[in-house]
């Protein structure tokens, strides 16, 4: 019963990031728009990385996938990715500061950035706008929030790897 509840305590904190994620904002504040649900998908892989991984990944990939409208599979295969890198590098990324976790965590959304404009370059055709990688900004600034809030759940709940 309790890998159920934990279970759930996750999937809630993911449904509350793509409510983030695809949540309307003001025009001039588009391009840093932070990658919410990829720093949930993140910090579960580090901080769980038995029970969320690169499965847990692709789910969120494709959910956003479908919610934008995109391509199927883009992100997919960019949270599969990230998500492969993260569990596997857990025990590093773990022992990083917060503001270390921070800088990784930023880079990452490049990654995941180029990702998908890559693929959707090959695709389509299309060009990056300016400030497409603006992002990792917004990124950066809420990652130890995102991070100390995520981790005070999972330690209220007693969610272990």
């Amino acid at each position: 019963m309790r890998g159920f509840f934990n279970l759930l305590i996750v999937i809630l904190t993911l449904l509350v990031a793509v409510v983030l994620q695809i949540l309307p904002i003001p025009e001039q504040f588009a391009n840093f728009r932070p990658d919410w649900l990829l720093a949930c998908v993140f910090y579960w892989c580090i901080a769980l990385p038995m029970r969320f991984n690169v499965l847990g990944a692709f789910i969120c990939g494709l959910v956003l996938d479908l919610l934008l409208g995109s391509t199927l599979g883009i992100r997919a295969l960019s949270f599969s990715l990230i998500g492969y890198i993260a569990a596997i590098n857990y025990v590093r990324l773990r022992n990083l500061s917060l503001w270390q976790q921070a800088i990784v965590f930023a880079l990452t959304c490049i990654a995941n950035k180029a990702v998908i404009f890559w693929i959707n370059y090959i695709v389509h055709g299309v060009q990056a706008p300016v400030g497409y990688f603006y992002s990792a900004i917004g990124s950066l600034i809420i990652w130890p929030w995102i991070y100390l809030l995520l981790r005070k759940l999972r330690r209220r709940f007693r969610m272990e790897a």
